[in-house]
């Protein structure tokens, strides 16, 4: 998963399968992280600058070299402990870019 690969410290870790209508779905669980502060996203912002990410639009940020689209990164999936960010439920895309 993209997510413990770029967020260590909010990994998933997977549960099991379940099947629903002929459709298989991963049940996954992050740790509980207690939020101690509003997140300010322009820390987001620049936190994913300096990993690579360019911001797309509003909270979605695409990093050019690896193919990979980062989405719904707003002030309560990104959580804000001890002036550390933690991103929770983040949805990744890749692109054709990535395989190359």
């Amino acid at each position: 998963m993209l997510n413990n690969f770029f967020f260590p410290d909010t990994a998933y870790q997977l549960i099991g399968f379940y099947e629903q209508e002929e459709a298989l779905y991963a049940v996954v669980e992050q740790r509980f992280v207690a939020s101690d502060s509003d997140t300010d996203l322009n820390n987001v912002t620049s936190f994913l600058n300096s990993n690579g990410f360019v911001n797309t639009r509003n909270n979605d940020y695409y990093h050019p070299e690896l193919g990979i689209i980062l989405e719904d990164l707003h002030d309560e999936n990104v959580l804000t402990s001890q002036g550390n960010l933690f991103f929770i439920d983040t949805v990744f895309y890749i692109t054709e870019q990535f395989h190359q």
